[in-house]
């Protein structure tokens, strides 16, 4: 069940077994050889090398990375959300299309089974020669395979994946057995001509069949539900790749010895039938016991690949569903199965669908080799940055090795199938087009708040953010620090602590008389520092212009926030400096009122009013998760709407606000939609029931910041602490929010703060 450990090492390792051995082998063996002849066996052994090198920077994410989404959850923590979303869904994709494959390979061996069987049961079986029969058989097996996900993951324990390594064992052992009884000069003699089209031919063999050491990727992708996973993880890995190869390699040394026919060479053969050619050479030493023992190992081989194929796939779509990559019910769980039914159903409607459209898929098989290789390549790069970002000791020799070996194969595969650039060129333009329409906004949001939480995530990612704290007064500077050690990103995130000193044009006084009181703000501001355990940088400037000088440093150090304190916000002059300020800044922005020495651990009840939109979504999310992170907060959204709104208007407004508080903040949080015809009336009074006041300002770009009326006026109403936030200016997305109604006031008819202009 996700969200329980429920997968042993026996478990784990049988899924990546039931992914890895026998499809793959069984449908490109026949290939393989026809496209290198004898040295096919090389071109599996480079894989095995290259896959092993690709298990070792799996292993070393998933000992610090104990959780599902594999190579989409390796990518968000190591390099970003985008690149994430791109991993994931191509993944994702490439897991589907195996699924097509392993889908309608059973089809085929069943069709072919059922083929030579009936006739002996007297019923003609020419029917099952029909495309549309096999797409049947395929469709069956996937709406079978899919409700029994639903139900319930077994982990990777069933009778195909045992059933089907029993069945290799028995034709290795029959090979081997008639390696004994036969002539081994005559045998040898069967591998001549070795490599008839060279090192091209071997490299173009390991293009076609790396699909067929897939599926070990598949443990790190239901790393969530494995028992003890920084150590099971990374032994199943090893272990079901080690089982493959060790089945593998005997076997292709066996089909290409006593299993080749000693009158045509084997790459003839395998390019006469390269889909029968395993059974037919089986065969030949084994007799027809050997031909069904080959078509029982495909239809186990293709069931068990498939399922485990469908296992990944719904869990790279269940993990970007939680970041807001895909849609939001994606995610969700079936309560009595704990399984991830809508990913398990998505999964099987995109495979069923692909298995309609495509009659033919090697294309797509080839754009499924293709997508691993790159994804693998991205993995290996990611683990040289964790180790780099983690101060870690250890060589990157091998991930580099790796990542460069998946890269060269990616682009010979490229170039060699070109239909496979091609289908993987429009599924990223589809991708593409939905994440900067539909996804972008929900995972910047997701992805801020994980940010704030996570101490590990930014350091990982190579981020150092900074938090410009100008402090004038003694008075307001524990305060403010106390916010900056809350606010700064956990981990790496820098404070500075800056002071200017305003000096009249020309040159400052020679008696030092400017510098008096600064060394109380140095010392009331360090204290605080210390004694929330931050070691804050200070920066003292002298300048004719306070505000130009902030602005003038916020941009020479590349500050992400800026954190201003105003003790009071009910003077004009005040109000106009400060959206002067802020027309000047380029970050986002957080002010605070509150009394001397307050600290955040008082602020308990949180009051967070909505006026309608998100663009200051980003910046509320960050903020909210820090004090989240930092103590217990009982955060509460409120919404005001007309007293003669509709009832559909009310109900469509409380599932917006909840939708917005769900994507902002990550722990336990409510919701209220109060109706009401003086909103700042009853804002305030809410306020005066909470102990900390958290509003956006009015924002519309450069060069026109305001902070707005309705938080001045309410400002002026209430002694509580207030921090107003001011999302930097930005070209502002789609975001899917809009709660209908405006909040009116009585000096100014209507006002919408917080909604993009």
């Amino acid at each position: 069940m996700v969200g329980e450990r429920h997968i042993g090492l026996v478990g784990a390792t049988a899924l990546g077994v039931g992914a890895i051995v026998g499809g793959g082998i069984l449908a490109l063996a026949g290939v393989a050889f026809a496209t290198a002849g004898p040295a096919a066996i090389l071109a599996f052994a480079f894989n095995g090398v290259i896959a092993l090198l690709t298990v070792h920077s799996f292993a070393s994410l998933a000992r610090r990375f104990p959780e599902s989404g594999g190579v989409y959850t390796y990518s968000k923590k190591v390099l970003s959300i985008e690149v994430a979303f791109v991993v994931g869904w191509v993944v994702w994709f490439a897991s589907i299309v195996a699924g097509v494959l392993y889908a309608l390979g059973f089809a085929a061996f069943a069709a072919e089974g059922m083929g030579r069987g009936l006739p002996l049961l007297g019923i003609e079986s020419g029917w099952l020669r029909e495309s549309a029969v096999r797409v049947g058989i395929a469709l069956a097996v996937i709406v079978l395979y899919a409700l029994s996900l639903v139900r319930r993951v077994g982990g990777g324990k069933d009778a195909a994946t045992i059933g089907k390594v029993v069945v290799f064992v028995v034709l290795i052992g029959g090979g081997i057995y008639a390696w004994l009884r036969g002539d081994a000069t005559e045998l040898v003699g069967r591998l001549t001509p070795f490599a008839p089209t060279g090192s091209l031919g071997i490299v173009q063999a390991m293009g076609y069949t790396f699909i067929a050491l897939q599926g070990f990727d598949l443990i790190a992708a239901v790393g969530g539900e494995v028992r003890d996973p920084e150590r099971t993880i990374p032994r199943a890995m090893y272990l079901s790749l080690g089982i493959a190869l060790v089945i593998y390699l005997p076997l292709l040394f066996l089909l290409e010895t006593v299993g080749a026919s000693p009158d045509v060479d084997i790459a003839s053969a395998a390019a006469a039938n390269p889909e029968g050619f395993v059974a037919e050479a089986v065969e030949r030493y084994l007799g027809t016991p050997g031909y069904w023992l080959v078509i029982g190992a495909g239809v186990l081989s293709m069931l068990s690949a498939l399922r485990a194929n469908m296992v990944g796939a719904s869990r790279v779509a269940f993990a970007m569903a939680k970041d807001r990559t895909m849609p939001r019910r994606v995610g969700e769980v079936r309560a009595s199965s704990g399984s991830p039914a809508i990913a398990v159903g998505l999964t099987a409607v995109m495979v069923a669908g692909i298995v309609v459209a495509v009659g033919n898929v090697a294309a797509a098989g080839a754009a499924s080799s293709l997508i691993f290789l790159i994804a693998f390549a991205i993995v290996h790069w990611a683990a040289v940055l964790a180790n780099r970002r983690s101060a870690k000791t250890s060589s990157v020799l091998i991930p580099l090795v790796g990542a460069a070996l998946c890269i060269g194969l990616a682009v010979f595969q490229a170039v060699a199938v070109p239909e496979a650039g091609g289908v993987i060129g429009w599924w990223l333009l589809i991708g593409g087009a939905l994440y900067l329409t539909v996804f972008a906004p929900g995972a910047s949001l997701a992805d801020a708040s994980a940010e704030a939480t996570d101490p590990d995530l930014a350091r990982l990612r190579g981020r150092s953010p900074l938090v410009l704290v100008p402090i004038a007064n003694p008075d307001s500077a524990a305060s403010l620090v106390d916010v900056a050690a809350t606010l700064r990103t956990p981990g790496t995130g820098r404070v500075l602590l800056l002071s200017v000193v305003r000096a009249p044009s020309g040159m400052p006084p020679a008696d030092g008389s400017l510098l008096r009181g600064a060394p109380e703000l140095l010392r009331e501001s360090l204290t605080r520092s210390f004694e929330r355990g931050l070691i804050a940088e200070t920066l003292f400037t002298i300048a004719t212009d306070s505000l130009r000088e902030i602005a003038r440093v916020a941009r020479t150090h590349a500050c992400e926030t800026v954190l201003l304190g105003l003790p009071d916000l009910s003077g004009e002059a005040v109000e106009a400096r400060t959206e002067s300020l802020l027309e000047q800044l380029e970050v986002d922005t957080v002010i605070l009122r509150a009394p001397r020495r307050w600290s955040l651990e008082a602020a308990r009840r949180v009051l967070v009013p909505i006026g309608g939109g998100r663009d200051q979504s980003h910046l509320r999310a960050r903020l909210l998760s820090s004090l989240i992170r930092t103590g217990n907060r009982d955060i509460t959204y409120f919404h005001t709407i007309p007293s003669g709104a509709s009832s559909e208007d009310a109900a469509r407004a409380e599932r917006d606000l909840r939708n917005l508080a769900r994507d902002e903040v990550p722990g336990p949080h409510q919701v209220l939609v109060e109706r009401t015809d003086d909103p700042q009336g009853v804002i305030v009074r809410r306020a005066a029931e909470s102990d900390l006041v958290v509003m956006g300002t009015q924002r519309r770009g450069r060069g026109n910041a305001q902070i707005g009326r309705l938080p001045i006026m309410i400002a002026r109403q209430i002694d509580v602490p207030l921090i107003l936030i001011s999302r930097r200016a930005q070209r502002s997305l789609p975001l899917g929010l809009e709660i209908s109604g405006q909040i009116n006031l009585p000096v100014s008819g209507k006002f919408d703060f917080d909604r993009p202009g």
